[in-house]
């Protein structure tokens, strides 16, 4: 069956519980041996077949009691509630990883990795990205308040500006890897303090990681 054309370019800003770094984006196995994470997105420019779905925001929250490809994970799509009827179908379905070509985006491969796929959430998302100060701000009322900020050097407090390339990745091609906080309420209980995170610029296609 032939999937629908979608794509979306914008930011991305993501937080888990492995220390500052990841060693997942290594394919190596996560710092306390499972994962927890949230990563959300600001869509500057995308569109779901003939729904535009300009400046709009979703993200979503996820664990597993292991590393992710062990599977059994947990997760959570949110939605701006902008969005109207059309464009909250269109992000959930990119959310669950739908109308995606198998194995070449990130929201795809963790669909096949999760057996409990909580309701989607319909909330305001407060996101703010900058790239240049390599910060983020994120708040989704009564579900999660999160920040990000440069690495900082132990001994004089100055920022570290840290950026990895992955040619071959399937989330991203190039970000920068920043300390993250974060603290939820609801289902997906997440608790960082100077855990690793990512801000990303990204587009994303049916097709995976536009490069």
């Amino acid at each position: 069956m032939k999937l629908v054309e979608w794509s979306m370019q914008g930011l991305e800003f993501g937080n888990c519980n492995c220390a500052v770094g990841c060693p997942c984006q290594f394919n190596a196995l996560p710092t306390l041996g499972h994962c927890r994470a949230h990563t959300f997105v600001q869509i500057d420019k995308g569109r779901f077949g003939d729904v535009t779905l300009d400046g709009l925001r979703w993200g979503i929250m996820g664990l597993w009691p292991g590393p992710i490809h062990l599977g059994n994970g947990t997760f959570q799509a949110i939605v701006d509630e902008r969005a109207d009827a059309r464009q909250r179908a269109a992000l959930e379905k990119v959310a669950h990883g739908k109308e995606t070509e198998p194995g070449k985006l990130i929201w795809q491969v963790f669909s096949a990795m999760v057996t409990k796929l909580l309701p989607t959430l319909y909330k305001p998302i407060d996101l703010a990205i900058d790239l240049k100060t390599g910060s983020a701000k994120l708040k989704v009322p009564g579900v999660i308040d999160s920040s990000a900020s440069p690495i900082s050097n132990p001994v004089t407090g100055a920022a570290h500006r840290a950026r990895v390339t992955l040619p071959t990745g399937f989330e991203f091609t190039d970000a920068e890897f920043v300390a993250g906080k974060a603290k939820t309420s609801g289902a997906i209980d997440l608790a960082f303090d100077n855990t690793h995170a990512h801000l990303a610029k990204i587009h994303w296609s049916t097709h995976g990681v536009v490069r």
